[in-house]
């Protein structure tokens, strides 16, 4: 059976030059070969490795870039959203449901395209999604935990009864994935109306979040 083994060799730059002057070098031989040398406290000592069994000469192949990133799973398709929601296009801000907790809260995520409608005019030059249709999309998206048996609502309409605390942390431009959390704090089914935390997120970076609180379309 052939072996491989890495050799050692530790070479002393005054001894390069001046080996004649002291004893012959001894030279020893094993699995790996050595040359040892006398000490010299002023001399700067020189390391060679070398390798014969080929480890630094492989390499790994890379995972293309296009099959790196896994694409968001489908808990609600755009059909399945519009049984739901009344909202119709151009104004219909959910493409897909990635997750859904009956009752509980959420997550859908919204497309941003140079095709939307807003971007012609919002600007021109610099394509950014107007904070309000941020905070619409995820009005919607809380709609679709809202409206559900789970949670006592019904397939009517409902509005805006206020929002607080809103922040905007960065612009979302064309191009971008809008990924919306909202989770509900609060219900009064009695009165319809419900309080919900809502955060959107670009990249896993927050973009912008809020406190909504929403009413059916059938209370007072």
């Amino acid at each position: 059976m052939a072996t491989t083994s890495n050799s050692v060799l530790f070479l002393s730059s005054d001894s390069l030059i001046h080996h004649h002057h002291h004893q012959p070098l001894h030279l020893s031989s094993s699995r790996s070969h050595s040359v040892s040398l006398p000490p010299n406290k002023r001399s700067n000592s020189l390391t060679l490795r070398c390798s014969t069994n080929g480890d630094s000469t492989s390499t790994e192949k890379e995972t293309p870039i296009e099959l790196k990133f896994p694409a968001f799973p489908t808990v609600m398709d755009i059909n399945q959203i519009r049984e739901i929601l009344p909202h119709r296009f151009p104004f219909l801000l959910v493409d897909r449901v990635i997750e859904y907790t009956p009752g509980v809260s959420a997550v859908a995520i919204k497309n941003v395209t140079i095709n939307d409608n807003f971007f012609p005019g919002h600007f021109p030059e610099r394509p950014i999604m107007p904070g309000v249709l941020m905070i619409e999309a995820m009005a919607q998206v809380g709609g679709i935990v809202m409206l559900q048996p789970e949670v006592g609502g019904s397939q009517d309409n409902f509005f805006f009864a206020g929002i607080d605390k809103v922040r905007f942390r960065k612009p979302v431009i064309a191009g971008d994935t809008l990924v919306m959390r909202m989770t509900l704090l609060k219900f009064q089914k009695r009165f319809g109306l419900a309080k919900m935390e809502g955060k959107a997120y670009v990249g896993g970076a927050l973009v912008c979040e809020g406190e909504f609180m929403m009413v059916s379309a059938g209370s007072s």
